[in-house]
């Protein structure tokens, strides 16, 4: 059984919603993060005598080998999230996303850690023509950000061994509310600009984008813990809920937030766009996520409403690219 959980990354966007489900399920949790957002996102749990909580690079090696002894499964959430913040500074993100990525698999081996979560990206596939893009189309990244995604899920694949459970999940573009919000996601960037500007600006309009709940997303890193090492082990597993186009997802917006909404749509010459199946985890799994693109702009509402998100134009903590341009990490 798995007791022991460390998960790199652990303070982030996904992190601040996950964290508090895996205390609540009884297991002892480590969080390994720098904490660039802030220290206060687990503050309903903070001092739970099941949470540690480590301030630290997962690029230092001496810190790995002294913290992951007695893990039983690792959730590798930590990155250089998303393409404009890996380009700021490419070097920086690959030595995060990619570099870091080797000597944390094989300290983990050597420690005997059973389960290995790596959390990877539906932008792997790059732009596919096919309806339904399933997990055994060739990987086509666009990006660095992806190429290291998919570079990493080859590494952790090559080092599978017995004894060493491996799972790569590829998650939609998460939306929804989060401790540690994040305004530079799709669902959530447009409600922002929705509730805050009365105006949503839509680059293109036509690319396809993937979502899943914030709900949802967590739920599967908490279930990936209780799957059988039978139906998981070598396994990759697209999650996503709804495939929408970028102007959809304006549309679904300003119904919520108000008819008074104004539009505008611009040209670009972003060609992403990513539409996944994720009829093999339901198949395999009978995972099937219980959350809407609606109810995740209805949780916004209420938290920027509330107060639960202040100044969320210029707190540069919603914006990972700002963020790092302030800290200038190194």
């Amino acid at each position: 059984m798995l007791k022991t959980i460390l998960v790199t990354g652990g303070a982030g966007y996904i992190g601040a919603v996950l964290i508090p489900k895996l205390i609540g399920k009884g297991y002892h949790v480590k969080v390994i993060d720098l904490y660039i957002y802030g220290n206060d996102v687990f503050a309903p749990i903070k001092g739970h005598p099941n949470l540690k909580e480590v301030k630290a690079d997962i690029r230092d090696q001496d810190l790995l080998k002294r913290e992951i002894p007695g893990t039983d499964a690792i959730i590798h959430l930590a990155c250089i999230s998303n393409d404009p913040s890996f380009e700021l500074n490419p070097e920086l993100s690959k030595s995060i996303n990619y570099d870091a990525f080797i000597p944390l698999v094989d300290i983990a081996i050597k420690n005997k850690v059973k389960r290995f979560i790596y959390s990877s990206s539906s932008s792997v596939y790059g732009v596919k023509e096919e309806d339904e893009v399933t997990e055994d189309l060739p990987l086509q990244p666009l990006t660095a950000y992806s190429k290291y995604k998919a570079l990493c899920e080859e590494v952790l694949l090559n080092k599978r061994e017995k004894g060493f459970v491996t799972l790569i999940l590829r998650p939609a573009t998460v939306c929804g509310y989060s401790p540690r919000m994040r305004l530079d996601l799709t669902v959530n960037i447009l409600t922002n600009h929705a509730v805050n500007n009365r105006l949503v600006k839509v680059f293109g309009g036509q690319q396809l984008r993937p979502n899943i709940h914030i709900e949802d997303v967590t739920a599967l890193y908490v279930q990936a813990l209780e799957w059988s090492d039978r139906k998981i082990d070598r396994n990759i597993f697209n999650a996503g809920c709804e495939n929408y186009r970028v102007g959809e997802i304006a549309e679904i917006v300003r119904a919520i937030v108000g008819r008074d909404v104004k539009i505008v749509s611009t040209p670009t010459d972003d060609n992403r766009s990513y539409h996944i199946s994720s009829e093999k985890i339901r198949r395999e799994l009978g995972f099937v996520p219980q959350h809407t693109v609606e109810e995740a702009v209805c949780d916004l509402v209420a938290a920027f409403r509330t107060g639960r998100i202040p100044n969320p134009m210029i707190d540069i903590r919603y914006y990972n690219i700002r963020t790092m341009q302030a800290l200038n990490l190194k």
